[in-house]
This record gives structure tokens, C-alpha cells and sequence, in this order.
């Protein structure tokens, strides 16, 4: 019955894939690659172990099986906790003791000490029965299950927002079939083991359908995607009203500003037509719906007047893109009523007209320092300051064109940070963050002005270089190089100074010899695919090195 196990390894396997390259990968996303990685290690085990007849062989896939399992374990607790916003928890001593105690069985699988977890029958561990560390193992499988349903639970009775409720109750969902499939695979396969024959891939079984639902949530509902796109702890901060949709036109977000004024909830399907305003202003309001249903990757705004609420109001529709796909879109609402009445009140008061201008004056700076910043944080990463991914290849792509035009030389520096999961594993991640923002500021200073830095992923790092002969560009690369590598990072909670080295692939772009028929997208995904091939040669050649190549 090997085949069971192997065919539902191969099935994890392939959902790990189709969420791998079916989704625009966020920090969440990561986390549960990570996590549905640990999940196919199970059944990848059950299917090994039955397929030698070496007993040390058999051990030693038992024993890797179980310590995966107490990984498993740990990261329900951890996903359940990150993803219901309760890292706090994290902090608490109390959670000190599931570490030792995971920690202690952890060494127990491994040591097995007088074969008090695992002992073999019949010469080998296909067929196995259990010692006491065992059970001590399923009494912290149990106690982690019902903590997890305890913050689960405590989510969903809380004032959180439909869409963490949502997300948790795909967690409780995987949870509770994982559980179920567990237990009775402890129950009829070691409690009645000698009434009963095996039954094979119980527990493989239970990770396959606890999988599912998560793969279905992740794809059909989005839930990790619109969490980094607009989080309604920011939004509430807003004084314009805002609403944000999801593909399906369905309201997840509503701001405190909007809701009292209009008659939406969370969940609720949101018609535009709803909206239509009093004649006056219903042509304008026309159009933009006509632009809104017709052109939904173009932002549109109008400005109509409601009987209702007898107020002005700006409308501004903007779409949520995530590489190049709309996920939703986001409808913001200003009142604008209060410029009407001053503009009214013209010839009249001319003294309050300048104190009312004072007024207006200061809310558009407010509306417009709000919009640069929203812009700001579009185009740049949260932690570095430096540019995102997204707004270097909009930039290079207008870029190409005018370099092959003009003929003019530039390079393309893609950069690594040597054995960063070194310095997260010693120093944890906040000094890792650390370690990136000063190695960022060292770079910055060694670059000109027109030269660009973003960030392109984990500690990845593009330089552009324009106007630079292969020359200038190699001198540079080992000047930044050299300046990384001389950098000093301190940290408070460290007793010594923290240094990185850096691995670089240096493209540079002479020869404009050759006509480019491509489409600027297809050239710029050609140059960074030729870099980060630079790159992987400068990483295998022993890292701290810089590997060239001239076009």
C-alpha cells in the first residue's frame, strides 16, 4: 500500500506548485509555503519508509516523519497566532514552556532512548509500537490543538473585521479535519493495532483535505492579497470615506468615515447605481460610470450632489492591481460640501470667504500630502525606503527604449546578501532588518544621483546605472562591493559588530549593433534573467564575488 502515501505526497506537491505560481507572493505567503512544505514531508516519509527493508534505514525516516510532525504542530500554533493578528502571545512566558516541551520530544524522537518512543516489530518499523514518549507526544499534540482553537475561538467572538473572521475560520476548518484524521489514525492504528489490520495514509489523508481548504481560501478568496493592499487599521486613520471591493464587486473594507453614510456592510455586493445622484450632476455621474464599468484598470473620479445627504461629494475609483491583474478596487468618498458653501457665500462675506479659503487651503494640503504619500508607498519598500520591484520595471521599461535609441551604455547590478539566513538565525530577524537598512544606506552612498536602487526581493538589491560604460560600472560594482563588505553594523542587542559580504551579477549594455524587435516588458524580463544568471555564477564561485557579463 506504498502507493497511498506516494500518491498524496505528489498531490501536496502539486498544490505547493499551483500556489507558487498562481499567486503574487506576500510575507504570508511565504509563511504557508513554508508550512505546506512541512506538511509533505508525512506522507514523502510513510511512502520511504515502506520502500526498504534496512531497519536503521526505517528508523530513520520514523524519526524524521515525528519530527516533522512536532514542526507541524508548532506551525499551526504559529500560523493560527500570526494569522488572527495575536503575535502578542508570542511574548508571553507562558509560551516559553511549549517551546521546552516540543524541544524535549524533539530529542526523544532522536535519541530514542532505550526505544522508549519507538520500538520495531518483526525485525523491522514498518509495523511499530510505542513507548511512553509517544503518548507524551500525542498529550502536547492535544494541549497545542486546543490552544489554537481557544485563539481561534477568541477571534471570532471579538470585534475583528469579516474579513480576519474569514480567514479564521479556514484555519478552524484545517484544524479540526487535521485533528480528526490524526486521532483516528492513533486510535485504530497503535490503540487497536493488534485487533485490526493498518489502515495506511490516515494521517496523510487529514494533511491533504486541511491543505485544500487553505489552497481554495488562498486562490478563490485572496485573503493574504487584499490584507497587504488596504488594512483596515490604516484606512480607519483617513478622513475621506473608502470603500474597497474585491473582483467579484463585494464590499471587504469600510471605513469609519464612510459607514454612517452609506448602507453598506462588509459581504454586502456593492451596485454603482445605487449611487446615482440628483439630476443636475447625473450626466457627469454617467460617465463615470460609464468609464468605471467599461475601463475598470483606468482610475476615474466625478463630483455630484445627493439630495439625501444634502452634500457634494467627490468620488475617486481606483483599481487594486497585483501583478498586472485587478484583485479589486478601491472607491474613495469626499465631501466637498463645504467648498460649495463658501464659493456661494462669495459676494457676501468676503472676509469669511478668505477664512473659509484658509480652511479649504489646509484640508487639500492634507488630501494632497495624504495622496504623496499613498504614491510614496506604492513605488517604495516599507523596511529599506529604497524603490520597489514594480517601480523599477515600469521606470526600465521606458528607460530601454530611450538608451537603444540614443545608444547610450548603461549596466544593471543585481546584488545578494551573502549567508543572510546565517545572520537571521543567530541574531533573529529584527537584526536581520537591521542589517539590511544599514547595508541599503551603504550603497546609497556610494551611487550618483541618477543612479536608481531597488529592492528585488528578501535581500535581493537591483542597481541601474545609466550613462555607464562596462568600465565605470565594473569600478562601481567593486567600490559598492568593497564599501558593503567594510561596513561595521552595530546593534544594541548585540555585544559585537555585525559584517555581510555581498555576491553581484554586473550586466552592462554596450553594443546597440543588434535591432531589439521585443516588446520593452520581454527585453527587461531578458536582462534581468541574464544578470540573475550573473549572479547564481558569482554565488556558486564562492560568494563575495562579482561576475560580468558585456553585451
Amino acid at each position: 500500500m506504498t502507493w497511498i502515501d506516494l500518491s498524496l505526497f505528489f498531490v501536496l506537491f502539486v498544490l505547493f506548485i499551483y500556489i507558487f505560481i498562481s499567486v503574487s507572493i506576500t510575507n504570508l505567503h511565504k509563511v504557508y509555503l513554508t508550512f505546506h512544505f512541512t506538511m509533505m514531508l508525512w506522507p514523502f516519509c510513510q511512502f520511504a519508509l515502506k520502500t526498504t527493508a534496512d531497519p536503521d534505514v526505517q528508523l530513520f525516516y520514523v524519526k524524521l516523519a515525528f519530527i516533522d510532525s512536532i514542526l507541524l504542530t508548532i506551525g499551526w500554533l504559529l500560523f493560527t497566532i500570526f494569522l488572527t493578528g495575536k503575535s502578542h502571545l508570542l511574548r508571553k512566558k507562558k509560551t516559553l514552556i511549549l517551546y521546552i516541551v516540543a524541544a524535549f520530544i524533539l530529542i526523544g524522537v532522536i535519541v530514542n532512548p532505550k526505544q522508549s518512543f519507538v520500538l520495531p516489530m518483526h525485525g523491522g518499523y514498518v509495523e511499530r509500537s510505542y513507548g511512553p514518549l509517544f503518548w507524551l507526544f500525542i498529550l502536547f499534540l492535544i494541549t497545542t490543538i486546543i490552544i489554537s482553537l481557544y485563539i481561534i475561538y477568541s477571534a471570532l467572538i471579538s470585534n475583528a473585521t469579516q474579513r480576519i473572521k474569514k480567514q479564521v475560520t479556514h484555519v478552524l476548518k484545517g484544524v479540526l479535519v487535521l485533528t480528526v484524521f490524526v486521532l483516528l489514525d492513533v486510535f485504530l492504528n497503535v490503540v487497536l493495532f493488534k485487533s485490526q489490520p493498518v489502515i495506511p495514509g490516515m494521517t496523510s489523508l487529514g494533511i491533504l483535505i486541511s491543505a485544500i481548504f487553505f489552497v481554495i481560501a488562498i486562490h478563490r478568496d485572496k485573503i493574504f492579497d487584499l490584507v497587504t493592499i488596504a488594512h483596515q487599521d490604516i484606512i480607519d486613520t483617513l478622513t475621506l470615506g473608502i470603500l474597497v471591493l474585491d473582483d467579484n464587486e463585494t464590499v471587504v473594507e469600510i471605513n469609519r468615515s464612510l459607514s454612517p453614510k452609506i448602507n453598506l456592510q462588509i459581504g454586502d455586493r456593492f451596485d454603482l447605481s445605487t449611487l446615482t445622484p440628483m439630476e443636475e450632476t447625473a450626466n457627469a455621474f454617467r460617465l463615470f460610470q460609464h468609464t468605471y464599468l467599461i475601463q475598470p484598470m483606468e482610475r476615474t473620479e466625478v463630483e455630484v450632489f445627493y439630495t439625501t445627504l444634502s452634500a457634494y461629494i467627490n468620488i475617486t475609483a481606483a483599481p487594486i492591481v497585483v501583478g498586472e491583474i485587478m484583485v479589486g478596487r478601491i472607491l474613495t468618498f469626499q465631501d466637498r460640501s463645504e467648498l460649495h458653501r463658501l464659493m456661494a457665500e462669495t459676494n457676501q462675506q468676503n472676509e469669511v470667504l478668505q477664512e473659509r479659503n484658509l480652511a479649504l487651503i489646509e484640508i487639500q494640503n492634507e488630501l494632497s500630502q495624504t495622496n504623496l504619500k499613498l504614491k510614496q508607498m506604492a513605488i517604495t519598500d516599507s523596511l529599506t525606503g529604497c524603490y520597489n520591484r514594480h517601480y523599477l520595471t515600469q521606470h526600465l521599461e521606458h528607460e530601454i527604449i530611450e538608451n537603444m535609441i540614443l545608444k547610450q551604455p548603461f549596466a544593471i547590478i543585481l546584488l545578494d546578501i551573502d549567508f543572510f539566513k546565517t545572520v537571521n538565525d543567530n541574531y533573529g530577524h529584527l537584526v536581520g532588518d537591521v542589517v539590511i537598512c544599514r547595508t541599503v544606506e551603504v550603497i546609497k552612498q556610494s551611487l550618483r544621483e541618477t543612479d536608481i536602487l531597488a529592492r528585488y526581493g528578501g535581500e535581493e538589491f537591483i542597481v541601474y546605472l545609466p550613462n555607464t560604460s562596462h568600465t565605470q560600472a565594473n569600478r562601481w560594482a567593486e567600490h559598492i562591493k568593497f564599501m558593503i563588505e567594510a561596513n561595521k553594523v552595530h546593534v544594541d542587542e548585540v555585544a559585537h559588530s555585525v559584517s555581510v559580504t555581498v555576491s553581484m551579477g554586473l550586466l552592462s549594455i554596450n553594443n546597440f549593433a543588434e535591432q531589439y524587435t521585443e516588446s520593452p516588458t520581454n527585453q527587461l524580463n531578458d536582462l534581468f534573467e541574464s544578470v540573475d544568471k550573473a549572479l547564481y555564477q558569482a554565488k556558486n564561485a564562492g560568494r563575495n564575488q562579482i561576475v560580468e557579463i558585456i553585451r
